[in-house]
């Protein structure tokens, strides 16, 4: 937890006004907030981790299970979520993975959210923050074979 103890030392303060900004870094430090890091800041801040994980869960930018290599966001904003092609179903039955899941060898995660702002393209798939529009079976199929090729 070496690197923890880095992001923790940048906030020798100790003050409950910089939970935000180190729950940030820790999750872009480690790609989420394990609960080691949780009971470690709570230490850190003195604040029970009720309040940590409370504050955390508030906010749908933080997440508490590590991301696969391909990180696929599906957009679930109206425009996207009522097109005749369901991004997300189709990705369950290609990678069989649902909502807040990462496959067993850590390939590919998954995470729905909302509305992404690209409406005049959708559907729309981002992976590992590189967006993908106007997306049709069988581009969609392209893309997660040629994912699995590179790998």
């Amino acid at each position: 937890m070496a690197e923890l103890d880095k992001i923790l030392a940048k906030y020798p303060d100790k003050q409950r006004e910089s939970l935000i900004q180190i729950l940030q870094d820790v999750q872009s430090g480690f790609g989420f907030i394990s609960e080691e890091a949780i009971l470690t800041i709570g230490s850190h801040l003195d604040l029970p981790t009720s309040k940590i994980y409370g504050l955390a869960t508030f906010y749908e930018q933080f997440r508490f299970k590590p991301k696969g290599k391909y990180h696929l966001q599906v957009c679930g904003g109206t425009s996207c979520h009522i097109s005749p092609l369901s991004i997300q179903k189709e990705l369950e039955k290609l990678i069989n993975l649902k909502d807040g899941e990462i496959t067993s060898d850590g390939l590919f995660s998954l995470e729905v959210v909302s509305c992404i702002g690209a409406c005049g393209h959708s559907p729309l798939l981002i992976i590992n923050n590189k967006y993908h529009t106007d997306i049709t079976i069988s581009k969609l199929k392209s893309i997660i074979q040629q994912l699995k090729k590179e790998d």
